[in-house]
Parts: structure tokens; C-alpha cells; sequence
């Protein structure tokens, strides 16, 4: 391996990276503010991939289907539940409303956009409107009444989700792969490393992102809010932060983040209907670096997890994947070793 070559598997690497940086911040947000170990984000990956590359073909996109489906049930839960508190069947129809009503517009648009063939950056706002919307009805459906379970519970609901959602992006979107256009045709030599357009704009998109999450958090009452939650879930309820809705809030920003990164995926790879598993655990192995806990551990892991990728395809390509995933246990061991044990039921 020489200088030239190093530098292109860097490079490829810290691509790769910056979208498993996306997906570890995700895991690690939707962990540390429900206590959710959320296997399915890869699934929005896909989904977001496929639903654009959808779009391209003049067709309507399963997800409007599906998404109709979820909203649905998760408006007849949301009725039911309501009715069952006592409140009456005029409060219960207005929150099946609330929860069913954005979703159908959303897809009303969608089925009404998907044959003028919009321009590529119309295409892909619905997009992420569409996936975005799965992340608080799949919060409704498969979380909500579980919220103060044990973690195990929650990560045993996480598997079926994922599952669940797999097979269903199998019936909407079919076995086929497929691979989005590229968002911007451009080419930067920089010595023996040449910038895509693409890779300018997966580095650009990441960096922009993380920033805005910083700011959320930082500088807005509900990132505050979501904070609270994070760091004691009833000290938040006592002082009046819903935690139904920092639950929903949480997955609408991960459900936004796997769209994002599914656009941004998709020009540099065939996507299939489960290739967002191996995707996600990838931004999984970044979160369990940081411990489920930090972002910023959560982004140099990430950058690790690509790095090592690409080094590891290029010596052994048919075991890159392993190579990866080993990386995961010395980080357990050390974890386990510097961290004192308790009970399961504290």
C-alpha cells in the first residue's frame, strides 16, 4: 500500500464515517432521552434511499402506503386510549385526528407529486418529510405504552420493530436494488484524492447537522427540555415536561436523521430493503463506543468505524464486516471492566 492508496481509503473511510456519525448521534439520542436501544434506524436509512429512488421512476413510493397504515393505527390506538381515560368521544376523535391528519396530508401530496417527476431536491424534501413522519407513529404504536419498562423490554421491542420493518420494506419495495442520482456532478483533484460532489456534500450535510442538533440543545426550551428527560425521566414529570412528547419529539429527529442519511447513502451504493441493518449496526458500534451517552465520542468512533472499514476491505474484503464488528468488544470489555456492576432492577 503506498500514499496514493492510503489516501483514497481515508478518504472513503471518513465519507462512510460521517454517515455512521449521523446514525451513532441518533442511537445515542433516542437512548439516553427514552432508554431505547433503537435497532430499527437503520431501517429509515433504507427507507429514505428506496423512497427517493422511487420517486425517480414517476412512481408512488410504498411508504406513502405504509405510512398511511401506521397512522392509522396509531390514530385507533390513540382513540381507544383516550376513550378508555374517560374523556369523552369528542377529545378522543380530536387526538386520532392530531395523530392521523399530518400523516395523510403528507401523503396526499406525495401520491399527488410522485407522477411530475419534480426536480431531485423536491423529491427529496418529500422524502424526508414521508420517513420523518414514521419515527412518532412507530414511537405511538410499538413504544408508548411500554415507556416505563426495563430496557431489556424495550431493546426485545426494538428487535420486532426491526424485523417488522424490514419485512414490510420487503412487500412495498421489492427484492430490487437501487442507487440514487448524485445531488451535485463535481470533481475536486487534491492529489492522489479526488472529491465527489457527493462526499463534499455527505461531510457538509453531517457538519451542518451536528451543529443544528448542538443548537437545539443548547439554545431552544424543547432541546432543554429533552435534556431534562435524559437526566432524570420523573424530575422532568414533576416539573410538567411531557415525556410522551419528548419521546415522539425524539423520534421525529431520529426518523429525520435516517432520511437524511439514506439521500445521503444512496448515490454511493445499491440499497435493498434490508441493507439499512448493517448500516445502522454500524452507527450502533459508534454509540457503544461513547457509551450510549456522548456525542462527540459518538462521532469519532463513527469516524473509526468508516476508517477501519476501509482498511479493512481493501486487506480482507470478504471480512470487513467482522472486522468492523470486533471492534465492539475490547470497547464491551473495557466498559465492563471500569464500570462498577448493579442489579438488574436498579
Amino acid at each position: 500500500m503506498d500514499f496514493s492508496i492510503a489516501s483514497i481509503l481515508l478518504l472513503d473511510g471518513l465519507t462512510n464515517g460521517a454517515i455512521y456519525a449521523l446514525l451513532g448521534m441518533a442511537i445515542v439520542l433516542v437512548f439516553a432521552v427514552t432508554r431505547i436501544i433503537f435497532i430499527p434506524q437503520g431501517e429509515f436509512v433504507a427507507y429514505g434511499a428506496l423512497t427517493l429512488a422511487i420517486f425517480q421512476t414517476g412512481k408512488t413510493p410504498g411508504t406513502v402506503w405504509l405510512l398511511l397504515i401506521v397512522a392509522a393505527v396509531a390514530a385507533l390506538m390513540e382513540f381507544t386510549t383516550v376513550l378508555r381515560h374517560g374523556a369523552g368521544t369528542a377529545r378522543a376523535l380530536t387526538g386520532a385526528a392530531r395523530t392521523f391528519v399530518p400523516a395523510a396530508v403528507i401523503c396526499g401530496v406525495a401520491w399527488w407529486a410522485a407522477p411530475h417527476n419534480f426536480p431531485l431536491p423536491v423529491q427529496a424534501l418529500l422524502t424526508i418529510l414521508i420517513v420523518t413522519a414514521f419515527g412518532p407513529l412507530v414511537y405511538r404504536v410499538a413504544y408508548e405504552s411500554l415507556a416505563d419498562r426495563s430496557p431489556l423490554i424495550l431493546l426485545i421491542v426494538s428487535v420486532g420493530v426491526h424485523f417488522a420493518m424490514t419485512g414490510l420494506g420487503l412487500l412495498f419495495f421489492g427484492a430490487e436494488g437501487f442507487r440514487n442520482p448524485t445531488f451535485w456532478d463535481f470533481r475536486l483533484a487534491a492529489g492522489p484524492v479526488t472529491f465527489s460532489g457527493q462526499a463534499i456534500i455527505i461531510f457538509a450535510a453531517s457538519a451542518v447537522l451536528i451543529l443544528a442538533l448542538w443548537l437545539f440543545f443548547e439554545r431552544t426550551l424543547y432541546g432543554r427540555a429533552l435534556r431534562a428527560t435524559a437526566v432524570n425521566r420523573l424530575g422532568a414529570r414533576l416539573m410538567g415536561i411531557s415525556t410522551r412528547t419528548a419521546g415522539q419529539l425524539t423520534f421525529a429527529m431520529a426518523g429525520l436523521i435516517g432520511a437524511l442519511s439514506g439521500l445521503l447513502i444512496g448515490p454511493t451504493t445499491t440499497v435493498f430493503y434490508d441493507s439499512g441493518f448493517l448500516i445502522g449496526l454500524k452507527g450502533f458500534v459508534a454509540a457503544v463506543i461513547a457509551g450510549l451517552a456522548s456525542y462527540p465520542v459518538a462521532l469519532v468512533g463513527a469516524l473509526a468505524v468508516g476508517t477501519v472499514e476501509a482498511f479493512g476491505s481493501f486487506w480482507a474484503s470478504a471480512f470487513k464486516e467482522v472486522i468492523v464488528f470486533t471492534i465492539i468488544l475490547p470497547v464491551l470489555l473495557w466498559r465492563s471492566l471500569a464500570s462498577g456492576h448493579s442489579d438488574e432492577d436498579h
